[in-house]
């Protein structure tokens, strides 16, 4: 009886790891996917607004966010306005660099020195690509209401839309990558979305990006992003591949 239990075992183990297998091929293609429909949804966020065809619909848009008899002031009672303030700050450069520091920090301290690098490159490659895409489309600030917030420079894509997504998904991708339990990833993951998504409409709220702006940042900044977490998959599975052989 030894030698058949020791072929049960041996198909057990093989089928557990050809199982794994499976699941990473999965994962890995469910993020490539992703990553397409990220750069696709820009692209033709951008096509359309190039040809004035997304005009119409931010100006609605920023205007629903509007008091019907004074578009002056936003909608809501005070602390919501105050709250959108606070929440567009979140994706300030000032704080998302203070964030970077601290979290890459973090991960040097404990020995994580691949993620640590990963982050450094995703995040800094994604500021010099925000960089060279505002300057490329050339939009200029929504002039349609009064600004709630300072702000200079160019529109399209929002700056904060896009940083904050490369951040904070980034951050929390890379940083779930080395969490023991699977609770902790979602959170992680879960949290950067919900940051993410607050900062992008807190910048139409304010007036200072157009509806189009906010979308285009969250699709390329995601798609930045998650192209960097599928590149650590794909570091991982090749040094686990070495160590194999």
């Amino acid at each position: 009886m030894t030698r058949p239990n020791t072929f049960l075992a041996t198909s057990r183990r093989w089928g557990e790891s050809a199982l794994q297998l499976a699941k990473r091929e999965v994962a890995l293609l469910s993020i490539l996917l992703t990553i397409a429909g990220g750069i696709w949804g820009f692209i033709a966020i951008a096509e359309e607004m190039v040809e004035g065809e997304t005009g119409a619909i931010d100006k609605a848009l920023l205007l629903a966010l509007r008091d019907a008899g004074d578009i002056n002031n936003p909608i809501g009672p005070a602390w919501l306005q105050q709250a959108m303030l606070q929440f567009t700050a979140l994706g300030s450069t000032a704080v998302l660099s203070l964030i970077t520091v601290g979290a890459i920090g973090w991960m040097l301290l404990w020995g994580k020195y691949r993620t640590a690098l990963l982050a450094t490159l995703a995040i800094g490659g994604g500021a010099v690509l925000s960089t060279i895409l505002k300057g490329e489309f050339a939009r200029t600030r929504p002039d349609l209401v009064p600004h709630g917030d300072l702000v200079s420079g160019l529109s399209f894509p929002s700056g904060h839309a896009f940083s904050s997504a490369v951040v904070y998904l980034t951050l929390a991708v890379l940083l779930a990558r080395v969490q023991p339990h699977r609770r902790a990833k979602i959170y992680l993951v879960t949290m950067a979305v919900a940051l993410t998504l607050l900062i992008g409409v807190s910048r139409v709220y304010l007036g200072v990006h157009w509806p189009s702006d906010v979308l285009a940042g969250w699709c390329v900044g995601s798609a930045w992003a998650l192209s960097w977490w599928a590149l650590s998959l794909w570091w991982a599975r090749r040094q686990s591949a070495r160590t194999t052989d």
